[in-house]
């Protein structure tokens, strides 16, 4: 069966080759971690959490694998399995981002393993705003699906509100990234991030209801 997705050389290079990197690597933190890693931190940036080093080395990229793999061949799952060939771009580039942003994180744990000092607090809330803005810019041209978007029960219903829930959801996510990105150089960070994705879905499911509402009384 044909994949839904046409994945080429183009569009599997980059994750794959931070997977690969990943992996390499993990053979080498593994040689040169302490017997416990440090991979859980507070909103102040101490270390609250603790791991074995072997679950240090190779959870994360394994992880990494697993969730690309599932991102390549879960849409032969979907019932709506043809509509991803109108935006397998947009897939393409999110499931890349995914992976090279669980890549970041990978890297700044095993790097304050090995005694260098990478500000967690600082650069994980900076990531994740990135992240945001980038499945922001590609969320409006994504079609309908059951794994990916804004699958709110009216946008399912409606390829109409489908797209103007994704179209105003795209504008949303990229505001919400720039306002993470802003949040993560503040000392209360983390409550700032809560209610940024609280306003976040909150708007765009109500922006749904609203258009499916003047959808059908029209």
């Amino acid at each position: 069966m044909k994949n839904p997705l046409c994945p080429t050389l183009k569009t599997e290079i980059l994750p794959i080759l931070f997977v690969i990197v990943s992996i390499v690597l993990s053979f080498y933190f593994y040689a040169h971690f302490p017997a416990r890693v440090a991979t859980h931190w507070n909103i102040q940036g101490q270390v609250d959490g603790w791991s074995s080093r072997g679950f240090a080395a190779f959870f994360f990229p394994l992880l990494n694998l697993a969730i690309y793999l599932l991102m390549l061949y879960i849409p032969y799952l979907d019932p709506k399995k043809s509509n991803y060939e109108k935006f397998h771009t947009a897939y393409h580039a999110v499931k890349a981002v995914l992976v090279i942003f669980l890549t970041l994180i990978y890297f700044v744990v095993s790097l304050n393993a090995l005694g260098y000092a990478v500000p967690v607090n600082l650069v994980v809330p900076l990531g994740i705003g990135i992240l945001f803005i980038i499945i922001g810019y590609y969320l409006d041209r994504v079609k309908q699906n059951w794994f990916m978007g804004i699958r709110t029960p009216w946008a399912m219903s409606s390829e109409t509100v489908w797209q103007k829930t994704h179209h105003f959801g795209s504008r949303i996510f990229m505001l919400s990234g720039f306002l993470l990105m802003i949040a993560s150089f503040l000392s209360q960070w983390f409550w700032a991030f809560l209610l940024i994705i609280f306003l976040l879905v909150l708007s765009t499911f109500l922006y749904s209801y609203l258009v499916y509402r003047q959808e059908h009384r029209n």
